[in-house]
């Protein structure tokens, strides 16, 4: 037997009981409407879109010398602190995450 699944479901208790008014069924659909008040072209210009154009931005970073208590990483190339050391090759450092 083919089931329509669009179909609006009948429970098995709710026979006697009346459909409601269709002046309540636009009442519910107008009130569910009203929730949402953002404004979706301002929320879509919040957005920053992968490979958008950047080139008129300007980056302003400081940057500092390696400290004495870290390495750089020569797999991954990451600065580390030195309690992260998990091998030395040669005189070049490992951090754990590399190494596992």
């Amino acid at each position: 037997m083919a089931t329509d699944y669009d179909a609006p479901r009948r429970h098995a208790g709710k026979e006697g009981q009346p459909e409601p008014a269709p002046e309540l069924k636009a009442q519910r659909n107008t009130n569910a409407s009203n929730l949402i008040d953002e404004d979706e072209g301002a929320l879509a210009d919040s957005y920053e879109l992968p490979g958008a154009d950047l080139s008129g931005e300007e980056l302003q970073v400081m940057v500092h010398s390696a400290q004495a208590d870290e390495f750089t990483c020569a797999s991954c190339f990451l600065v580390r602190h030195r309690s992260q050391i998990a091998l030395e090759k040669n005189g070049v450092l490992y951090c754990t995450d590399c190494e596992g």
